[in-house]
């Protein structure tokens, strides 16, 4: 652990909590400064820039909810009971603005539906609100940076704790694509699944036709049916049937995919990489069809023509590590019996890939064929 770096943090954040009633500026600004700093390489900065984005939300919505108390606490208010709407009729028949603001600022976090008529609930409210997901989290990216991966981790879970409160919808996706990773160098390979798995939780799977299908851990009608058409109708038909561009979830699948492959799970490994490898191909046919209107998907061996026409596809299929995911898939289709899809996926690598590691070892594979080990964890 970095000593220096956790003691002078720590200065830091002390010195700004004896200044922070002396910043009224709004938290979320606050944020936006750290995040300059953290982009700038200024740690320090921003370290104090998100703990006291922090302590200024804890701040505000402390004074909202003693104002309110202090507002509710009055003889005439407390005759009125836990009815919310009693109590807006009485703040809009005297004309009480500095409730009717503070009412005002709830609703706009809180959707007044939720809260069944009750100010117990809208008080239960204003302590909740206090939490702010993105500040442990851009606090997490802090400690992170640094290597303090214990300290980050830890910010992270505070920050997923209350996911409900984020902005960005969907950004409790990458919080736990960072815990996973934080699990992963750590070695703590049954926590990186577990974070993984969540993350296939969230979104739709795949569509075909006017069906969606979600991702669970029984979901094997779908799984059987893919499986199916890929080993007797091949690929190209495969493909044709099957769309799925949800990327949130592509990188869960790659990595998943590798580690069950790694530990010789081989069935697994391979639905989850099939499925990468569909979201892969859905999104380089998207694309190619935003830039040629009347493309039409016929084969799998016209795609590298455009992934080399357009920087954007080659770029794409680098980050997703395309070919090595076809690799991998076609050998865990060769441990499960599945030998022809196998076999045209190492063609289609031998074939067209870049010269290198993954279209060698296809050629390899196609010479004689083997379960070739994964000696690596993803």
């Amino acid at each position: 652990m970095n000593k220096k770096f956790v003691l002078t943090a720590f200065i830091f954040i002390f010195f700004s909590s004896l200044l922070i009633a002396q910043t009224k500026q709004a938290w979320w600004y606050t944020l936006e400064q750290g995040k300059f700093h953290f982009r700038a390489g200024s740690l320090g900065n921003a370290l104090v820039a998100f703990d006291d984005a922090r302590r200024g939300r804890i701040e505000h919505f402390t004074i909202l909810e003693q104002n309110f108390i202090a507002f509710l606490s009055a003889p005439e208010i407390r005759r009125l009971g836990d009815s919310l709407e009693r109590i807006e009729f009485y703040i809009t028949e005297r004309n009480r603005s500095d409730a009717a603001d503070i009412l005002s600022q709830l609703y706009y976090y809180v959707p007044k539906t939720t809260l069944g008529d009750s100010v117990t609930k809208a008080l239960n409210e204003f302590d909740r609100l206090k939490n702010y997901p993105e500040a442990e989290y851009w606090l997490g990216e802090a400690y992170r940076t640094e290597g303090e991966l214990n300290l980050a981790l830890r910010q992270y879970k505070k920050a997923y704790e209350n996911k409900e409160l984020l902005v960005t919808p969907g950004f409790e996706i990458e919080i736990l694509y960072k815990m996973a990773f934080i699990h992963q160098l750590k070695r703590e390979y049954q926590e990186m699944e577990n974070r993984l798995l969540e993350i296939l939780k969230t979104g739709v799977l795949l569509s075909a036709g006017r069906m969606n299908f979600y991702w669970y851990a029984n979901a094997e009608g779908p799984v059987v049916t893919m499986f199916r058409i890929l080993e007797n109708d091949g690929i190209n038909r495969f493909i044709s049937l099957y769309r799925s561009d949800d990327s949130r979830i592509e990188r869960a699948h790659r990595i998943l995919g590798t580690f069950y492959y790694t530990t010789s799970r081989h069935s697994t490994a391979a639905e989850h990489l099939m499925f990468a490898f569909l979201i892969h191909n859905s999104v380089i046919i998207e694309e190619i069809i935003r830039n040629e209107f009347d493309f039409t998907f016929t084969s799998l061996d016209t795609l590298p023509e455009w992934i080399n026409r357009y920087s954007i596809l080659g770029e794409f299929t680098e980050t997703v590590e395309y070919y090595k995911t076809v690799y991998y898939l076609a050998c865990a289709l060769f441990a499960t019996g599945k030998r022809t899809p196998a076999q045209g996926m190492w063609t289609f690598i031998g074939t067209y890939a870049p010269a290198g590691e993954w279209q060698n070892r296809a050629r390899a594979q196609l010479r004689q064929p083997r379960v070739d080990p994964a000696v690596e964890m993803p």
